[in-house]
């Protein structure tokens, strides 16, 4: 796998080291149970403690969100799009929702080798932005999307593109994903450079989060920085680089988690 599908062992390392030194914060069962499939270990070697925490940070607030969506609907779609080697499935353990796990054929086919396919859970092969994957999923039933470290790779027309042909698709959705300012797009570019994977520079950030929806035409529910549980019950035990970065990103809001009401 080459280019972007290559980040997908980026999160996976970030949810294995943070298991292994912060199961407090954030464990993730599953995710260990992968590490044997991760090619090598230069991603951890060259990621510094921050940016492997930002990662996970990620994952820790979305899982907090889309719990309370099942709450919220109990029988629902769950639907993460470029999903990746995303093991939320198990993570959650939630029997309500179907989850759905939407990426391009050939990571589909290597989840689908490694994960398998559980009883609550659909996998399906195709690219997110023709929507064709929709075809297989009932759009009535409420439904969250949630786009993870996916956005940042294509040009904000395309993205708003996105939106608007959710809205004619789907009768009750909300959207949820993670975004960077334009300062924090500049920062992040310079991490991914450093793992070597040059073919996957990120262009998309939002600086103003009512403003995007604004021009979206959808309703802002919530805007979320990362690293306050974070900051909250790990306090010293981070190193001090990482705790000082943690506040001027929080600070500053350049890394946020928008979820959007969609209709």
């Amino acid at each position: 796998m080459q280019g972007v599908s290559d980040t997908l062992f980026i999160p996976l390392t970030a949810r294995i080291f943070v298991s292994k030194k912060f199961p407090e914060y954030f464990f993730d069962e599953k995710a260990l149970s992968l590490e044997e499939y991760i090619p090598d270990n230069n991603i951890q070697k060259k990621s510094s403690e921050y940016s492997l925490m930002a990662s996970v940070a990620r994952y820790y607030n979305l899982d907090s969100m889309v719990k309370t969506f099942i709450k919220k609907y109990n029988k629902s779609n769950v639907i993460y799009l470029g999903a990746g080697l995303e093991t939320a499935y198990y993570r959650l353990n939630e029997q309500a929702a179907i989850f759905y796990e939407i990426d391009l054929p050939d990571v589909i086919a290597a989840r689908h080798s490694i994960l398998g396919e559980q009883a609550n859970e659909r996998l399906i092969a195709g690219n997110i932005f023709d929507m064709e994957w929709t075809k297989q999923i009932d759009t009535s039933m409420p439904a969250l999307l949630v786009v993870s470290g996916v956005f940042q790779y294509f040009k904000e027309d395309r993205v708003i593109q996105f939106i608007n042909d959710v809205k004619k698709i789907f009768f009750n959705a909300e959207l949820i994903f993670d975004a960077t300012n334009e300062t924090g797009i500049k920062y992040t570019n310079k991490y991914v450079k450093k793992t070597g994977n040059t073919d996957a520079f990120m262009y998309f950030y939002v600086n103003d989060g009512m403003e995007f929806s604004k021009r979206t035409g959808t309703e802002l529910l919530e805007e979320r920085v990362f690293f306050t549980g974070a900051r909250k019950m790990l306090a010293k035990r981070l190193g001090l680089y990482t705790r000082i970065a943690m506040k001027v990103v929080d600070d500053k809001k350049r890394a946020i988690l928008l979820h959007l009401k969609i209709n």
